[in-house]
C-alpha cells in the first residue's frame, strides 16, 4: 500500500556547477530535426536509489564535494547539460547556447521518506517521488520575448543513515536515453575513480553537423510543435500512484516462445516478424494498458484503433553514419495501430505480431518513411486518448551505474505519469528480465495488477 503520511523534504544546500574554467570554448548548438522532433516535450525526470549507511553530515561533509568536483570534470564533455536551450520567437528556430561560466543548479535536500518504501516494487505516491527530482528553473525572459531554459538540473536527496537518490530533470531537445545514459556512467565512472580516467571512457561526438536534412524536416517539425494544440503538461496533479512490476527470464522466454509457436501454427512468416525481450514486453503493456484505457472510457466499439508508439535509435544505421557516441536526440519515431476487437482476441500475440513487423521494417528499410508526419500523427494521436507509448530501453543498463556505492538499489522514471506511458529498464536481478514502471490511478490498482497477473499466466 501506498504511505499515508506526505514526506518532508528540507533544502540543505543549493549551488551552480561548471565544467573547470576555460575548459570549453562559447559553443552553439543548432537543433537538428531528431532534437527538433520533441519540441512539444516536457522534461524528462529519472532517479536513482543508492543504499548509504551513514548520517547526512557525512555526505555533505565527504561525498558531496567530490560529487560536484566529478560532475563538473564530466560537463567538459557533456556541456550542453550546462547549456541553456534558447527560443527566439517565430520564425527563428531554438538552439542550444553554452558559454563560459554557464552551469546546471545543483539542490541537496533531506527526507524523512521511508527509504526502503521508496525502492520496493510496489505502488508509491507519485507525488512523494516528485519530490526527490528538481524543477529546471523558471524560463527567462529576454527583452526580444526570447525564452532561455536550462537543459538540466540534479537534486541528490538524503536518507540518513539509509541511502541516497540522485533525481535528474533534462530537456529532451538536448539529448535522448541514450545519451543521458551515456553521461551518467561516465560521471560515475569519474567518481568512482577519483580522477578523469579518459583513457577507458568513451568521449560524446558533439558535430551535428553529420545529420543531413534534404527534406526540410526541422522546419516541419518546427511549425508543427508550435501549434501543437494539447495543454501543456505538468506535474502529474491526481492522486495517482507509480508501480514496478519484474518479469523474470524465465516468463519472458515463456512470452516469447509463445508468440512464436502461435504466430507460427497460423502460418505467419516469422522471417517478417523479430520477436525479442523488447516486443513481447511492449505488446504485453499495450494490451494491459489499452483494457485499462477502456474502464475510463463508455461505449466501446471493436472497429476502433489502438495504438502503439516507441522510437528507434538511428546510431550507427547505414543511412546515417552517425557514431554510437553520438550526442543529442537520434531517434526515429515509429507508429503501429490495431483494432480493438484483435487486440483483445489476439492479446500479447497480435500485439507482439504487429509491433514485431514494423520493428522487422525499421531493421531493413529507411526510418525516416513519412517521416514529415511523426509530429502531427503524434498529436493526433495523443488527442484520441488510446496510445499507449513506451520510454527506456533494456539496452540502457541503468543498473551499471556505480558511482562507488555499488549498483542503484532501484531507478525509476517519474515523468510517465504525464503521457500515459510505461518504462522500461533491465532487471536489476537477474539478466534477461525486465523492470517495467506504470503510473496508476488509486481506484485501478487493483483492476490493473489482477490483469497484468492474469496476462502473464500463459502456457
Amino acid at each position: 500500500m501506498a504511505s499515508a503520511q506526505p514526506p518532508t523534504v528540507k533544502v540543505i544546500d543549493q549551488c551552480q556547477v561548471s565544467p573547470p574554467p576555460a575548459s570549453v570554448s562559447t559553443t552553439t548548438f543548432p537543433l537538428t530535426f531528431f532534437d527538433m522532433a520533441w519540441l512539444f516535450c516536457r522534461p524528462l525526470q529519472r532517479i536513482f536509489f543508492y543504499e548509504f549507511s551513514y548520517p547526512r553530515f557525512h555526505f555533505t561533509q565527504t561525498v558531496l564535494p567530490h560529487l560536484k568536483e566529478s560532475l563538473s570534470l564530466t560537463l567538459r564533455h557533456f556541456f550542453p547539460f550546462a547549456a541553456n536551450l534558447t527560443c527566439p520567437p517565430p520564425p527563428y528556430e531554438p538552439y542550444i547556447l553554452y558559454k563560459e561560466g554557464d552551469s546546471l543548479q545543483v539542490t541537496v535536500v533531506e527526507s524523512d521518506s521511508d527509504f526502503n518504501y521508496l525502492v520496493a516494487n510496489h505502488a508509491r505516491d507519485v507525488k512523494t517521488l516528485q519530490s526527490l527530482v528538481p524543477k529546471l528553473l523558471s524560463t527567462s525572459l529576454s527583452s526580444d520575448t526570447t525564452h532561455v531554459v536550462p537543459t538540466m538540473a540534479i537534486q541528490f536527496t538524503v536518507f540518513p543513515n539509509k541511502g541516497i537518490s540522485i533525481g535528474l530533470t533534462f530537456n529532451h531537445m538536448a539529448a535522448d536515453g541514450r545519451s543521458f545514459n551515456h553521461f551518467m556512467k561516465f560521471w560515475a565512472s569519474v567518481h568512482r575513480s577519483k580522477s578523469e580516467d579518459l583513457n577507458s571512457l568513451s568521449l560524446p561526438y558533439h558535430n551535428k553537423d553529420i545529420v543531413k536534412d534534404p527534406n526540410g524536416l526541422s522546419s516541419i517539425f518546427l511549425k508543427d510543435s508550435r501549434t501543437w494544440e494539447i495543454s501543456p503538461v505538468g506535474d502529474d496533479p491526481s492522486d495517482n500512484l507509480l508501480v514496478t512490476f519484474v518479469i523474470d527470464r524465465a516468463k519472458i522466454e515463456q512470452l516469447k516462445q509463445y508468440c512464436v509457436a502461435t504466430l507460427s501454427k497460423n502460418g505467419e512468416e516469422l522471417a517478417q516478424v523479430r520477436i525479442t525481450t523488447y516486443v513481447v514486453t511492449c505488446a504485453f503493456m499495450w494490451v494491459n494498458l489499452m483494457k485499462l484505457q477502456e474502464t475510463s472510457k463508455g461505449s466501446v466499439d471493436d472497429d476502433m484503433l489502438y495504438y502503439f508508439s516507441s522510437s528507434a535509435d538511428c546510431r550507427e544505421r547505414f543511412e546515417f553514419s552517425i557514431p554510437g557516441t553520438y550526442f543529442g536526440n537520434c531517434l526515429a519515431y515509429f507508429f503501429v495501430s490495431a483494432k480493438r476487437k484483435d487486440l483483445m482476441e489476439g492479446g500479447i500475440v497480435f500485439a507482439a505480431k504487429v509491433i514485431g513487423r514494423k520493428v522487422c521494417e525499421l531493421s531493413e528499410g529507411s526510418v525516416l518513411v513519412e517521416a514529415e508526419k511523426w509530429v502531427s500523427k503524434l498529436e493526433k494521436i495523443v488527442n484520441m486518448g488510446r496510445l499507449v507509448s513506451v520510454a527506456g530501453s533494456p539496452k540502457f543498463r541503468v543498473y551499471e551505474t556505480d558511482f562507488g556505492w555499488g549498483k542503484p538499489k532501484k531507478s525509476d522514471v517519474v515523468h510517465i505519469g504525464a503521457y500515459g506511458s510505461f518504462s522500461l529498464n533491465e532487471s536489476r536481478e537477474e539478466e534477461g528480465g525486465v523492470q517495467i514502471g506504470v503510473v496508476v490511478e488509486r481506484d485501478k490498482l487493483d483492476l490493473f495488477n489482477a490483469g497484468f497477473q492474469q496476462g502473464l499466466n500463459i502456457h
